[in-house]
């Protein structure tokens, strides 16, 4: 595989990026913007699937319209055509591999979800911990760019192993509050991303920008998370999921 100088020193700064030790979805973020300026993309996305809602959650997302991105999260992807074809390939793909991309534009997923922002080329990657998707990568190229390409999969299938790496040290370090401890607590996928982030020391106001909901909605979770701890402080939630 012939990297170019571009490549290799932004491939560089991608592994060290991973190797930072940022939150899970501090991680997927940030890897986003370096794959766009690798792959010179514009759009990006990334979801964790929730096998208890049997649905994508814990979005982050690069240069996307948030109201065009509540639409895929609250029916389009219900009623998409490609990603689940995508997910089940486990490796890095190229939307146009899963369906033609002429195909696609027929679609209402296509029309009514993905051209509004835009988005018109795609490749997925997912990342696999004992056969459960831990974290995703979307990411897309406008109309009147080139399609993404076989070298496009070299240099992801390059990255893969490096960002499992990472969602997963990231996993075992947060031992305050961790997955099992979270779902023995009975809080949904969304309340345990705001506790994520509550635990990290996010404002509420950031905890919205993050997760890309109002702020209103984050203070409702964080009700729902001190009914369900049985806390009434910030703080008092880590110590409860610790002796959990």
């Amino acid at each position: 595989m012939y990297l170019s100088p571009r490549e290799t020193r932004l491939l560089s700064k991608t592994f060290g990026l991973l190797a930072e030790g940022l939150s899970a979805a501090d991680v997927r973020e940030q890897l986003g913007y370096c794959l766009m300026e690798i792959l010179q993309a514009d759009f990006f996305a990334s979801y964790v699937w929730d096998d208890s809602e049997n649905k994508f959650t814990e979005g982050v997302s690069i240069n996307m319209n948030p109201s065009v991105l509540g639409t895929y999260e609250a029916y389009y992807q219900f009623h998409d055509p490609i990603t689940f074809h995508l997910q089940q390939r486990k490796v890095p793909t190229l939307v146009t591999q899963v369906m033609p991309q002429r195909e696609l534009m027929q679609t209402e997923f296509f029309n009514d979800f993905l051209a509004r922002d835009g988005l018109h080329w795609g490749v997925n990657v997912y990342s696999y911990s004992q056969g459960r998707n831990i974290g995703d990568l979307r990411i897309w190229r406008r109309q009147g760019k080139s399609n993404f390409d076989d070298h496009t999969l070299e240099l992801l299938n390059l990255i893969e192993p490096a960002f499992t790496k990472a969602l997963l040290q990231r996993s075992n370090s947060s031992l305050s509050i961790n997955e099992d401890s979270l779902s023995s607590s009975l809080l949904s996928s969304r309340e345990r991303a705001v506790a994520q982030l509550i635990g990290e020391g996010l404002t509420d106001k950031e905890i919205s920008k993050r997760l890309a909901i109002e702020i209103s909605s984050v203070r409702t979770y964080l009700k729902r998370i001190f009914e369900k701890l049985g806390v009434s402080r910030r703080s008092g939630i880590a110590a409860a999921l610790r002796n959990r």
